[in-house]
């Protein structure tokens, strides 16, 4: 299987030709044999390396918490400047363009809502399209497949950084898919190509395309942690840990006051499919209770065709909040650029959600009210999807 960034280099940058270009990577831009995608583009022929880019965590992945701005610099070793899309400018500024031609786009994205590289990159693409420059993204797979979408739609009164378009929790596209989708609906004057990925079947995970792991973000160490994401980014809205600071973030969860014997047991009778609960004592190292000993779980995921992470995000938070009514909170703001919106209700893209949680809505009843937007959204997407089952572009 070939990348984007593998499929240009095989191509001599042909689509760049004669270009000076600005590249928008992080430390997971890498092609098949590891190389990083600013080396790749510093010895290309024909292309001109002008800037560097880099969206949430910084360019090499140093900010390590999650809303940790970064500020700009220059790359000493390339003789570049190195602009920050993460702190006083999220869509570039006029001068960080200056002297381009074409601005490429290589994130690895995770398929879910929340994930901010995919904002990041419309932002490009607004900022290009008002200064008539092309936008070129190297595709990569979507680690969770292609297939399956989970979810509440966005409310489009509830954009935030964690969600810009609406398009649900997780949409079952690629960033080039998706981009493509949102440059026909609300950027219709942008320049953008996207460079596909070669030989991506829709229904594969990552581990079954054969290309290496590069973390994409501090807390994303693995797979099995961005297979439950799109659920469990969820608790980031909440007063309870998320992982953050373990070695398992969004598979740990949990609080001081939970009994975690008690959780599971609760847990293990909604009959989720895919998953089981292992009960834990565990101790983050930073953010919400670094320090203290907070009891909660562990979860593995036995089967991921049969999991659903955000409807076992609602049942977990269901069970918290009904079992330590006097215990549970909502995070406040600011979160992520938002200062009056609550957290939870950005990241589910409207208040229903919270609504559904804290009235202990049956699951079955939240999954169905997720039905028809969903069924809205996979029409509109069909006609962007790039990529089959049986690994050919369409």
């Amino acid at each position: 299987m070939l990348t984007g960034l593998d499929v240009l280099k095989r191509d001599d940058f042909k689509p760049l030709a004669g270009m000076r270009a600005g590249l928008v990577v992080n430390q997971a831009s890498v092609d098949r044999q590891l190389r990083h995608a600013a080396d790749i583009f510093a010895d290309a022929k024909g292309v001109e390396l002008k800037a560097l880019f880099g969206p949430q965590h910084g360019i090499a992945g140093t900010t390590q918490d999650n809303m940790i701005e970064w500020e700009g610099s220059r790359d000493e070793r390339l003789r570049v400047p190195v602009h920050s899309l993460y702190g006083a400018h999220r869509k570039p500024a006029a001068e960080m363009l200056d002297g381009l031609d074409a601005l490429v786009i290589d994130l690895t994205d995770l398929g879910a809502r929340f994930y901010t590289f995919v904002w990041t990159a419309k932002l490009c693409l607004e900022a290009c399209a008002e200064r008539g420059i092309k936008v070129v993204v190297l595709d990569r797979p979507n680690p969770l497949g292609g297939d399956v979408m989970e979810g509440t739609v966005l409310d489009t009164e509830f954009r935030s950084f964690v969600g810009l378009s609406p398009v649900p929790m997780r949409h079952g596209m690629t960033m080039g898919e998706l981009l493509l989708m949102i440059r026909e609906r609300e950027i219709p004057h942008g320049d953008l190509t996207v460079i596909p990925a070669e030989g991506w079947r829709r229904g594969s995970f990552f581990d079954e395309t054969g290309l290496p792991w590069v973390m994409p973000s501090p807390n994303m160490p693995t797979l099995d942690s961005a297979v439950v994401y799109p659920g469990f980014c969820l608790l980031e809205g909440t007063a309870l840990s998320e992982g953050r600071g373990t070695t398992r973030p969004f598979e740990i969860f949990g609080a001081p006051y939970i009994d975690p014997h008690r959780l599971c047991d609760e847990l293990r009778s909604c009959g989720l499919p895919g998953v089981h609960f292992r009960p834990l004592y565990f101790e983050p190292t930073f953010q919400k209770h670094a320090g203290t000993v907070c009891g909660g779980a562990q979860m593995h995921v036995t089967d991921r065709a049969a999991f659903r992470s955000v409807i076992t995000a609602v049942a977990v938070l269901e069970t918290i909040v009904r079992l330590y009514p006097d215990s549970f909170a909502w995070k406040e703001p600011p979160y992520e650029y938002e200062t009056v919106k609550l957290p939870i209700d950005i990241l589910a893209g409207g208040a229903a959600l919270r609504a559904q949680i804290e009235g202990n809505a049956p699951l079955e009843e939240v999954e169905e009210s997720w039905r028809d937007g969903l069924a809205a959204f996979g029409r509109a997407r069909a006609e962007f999807l790039l990529y089959d089952r049986e690994g050919a572009a369409r």
